[in-house]
């Protein structure tokens, strides 16, 4: 039997085929978020006990996740293959999906890809280039890498390296949450009923409100500047 034609009239796999290696890869990509998010917790947590402890705190800190994500089998299976697992097993899954569907037109697939670049500079500026200089006495060890190196960063380009911080932690977030939606209406729905969003919800709703009362809430709005513009 010959293999079906796709959207393009070209030889492809069987549906049956393609939708059990859909399956399969979901399995994979959604499996390997359990790991990625543990490591992103502990990773970020330091950062944020800056504005608490400044960052000596984060460097203590840090080194403390470091025992969970830094060690010879940690940082190999928990941290590098779940990295590396996720987005070739999402890759995969656009490539086999309808044509329709392979176009990156959702907030989830495009933070996913700004986010693999992002996280692979991160990765190459943090723990690959510090211990690839160019001359061995530039070389910079993992344990000499703390936060004073992300310190030296922030003075050294404070633009560049404030945006490019930025930039990281609110696209993982954004990709974070989008994915929690996706994870919780492909698993617990059924149970527990769809996942829509917060503030959409909220914002789709029709108000529920007076007119005389909708005119005090306006007035109280409109004293902050940010709603006056």
């Amino acid at each position: 039997m010959s293999a079906l034609p796709d959207d393009s009239g070209s030889p492809s796999t069987p549906p049956t085929w393609r939708r059990a290696a859909l399956s399969v890869l979901t399995r994979v990509s959604h499996g390997s978020t359990p790991f990625i998010t543990t490591f992103v917790l502990i990773h970020l947590t330091a950062p944020a006990l800056a504005s608490l402890g400044g960052t000596s705190l984060s460097s203590q800190v840090m080194l403390l996740g470091r025992e969970y994500y830094q060690t010879p089998l940690g940082e190999k299976y928990l941290v590098l293959l779940p990295l590396l697992v996720h987005p070739l097993s999402s890759l995969s899954k656009r490539f086999l999906a309808p044509r329709p569907a392979r176009r990156p037109t959702s907030a989830l697939s495009l933070t996913g890809y700004a986010a693999g670049l992002l996280v692979l500079g991160h990765f190459l500026t943090h723990r690959v280039h510090p211990a690839d200089a160019a001359a061995p006495v530039l070389a910079l060890s993992p344990a000499e890498l703390d936060y004073e190196y992300v310190k030296y960063a922030l003075h050294a380009w404070p633009w560049r390296a404030g945006l490019g911080y930025f930039a990281l932690t609110a696209v993982v977030a954004t990709h974070a949450a989008e994915g929690v939606r996706v994870l919780w209406n492909t698993w617990a729905r059924d149970v527990l009923g769809r996942w829509k969003g917060g503030i959409w919800v909220i914002s789709s709703e029709p108000l529920m409100v007076l007119s005389s009362t909708a005119v005090r809430f306006r007035a109280a709005f409109t004293k902050s500047i940010l709603y006056r513009l």
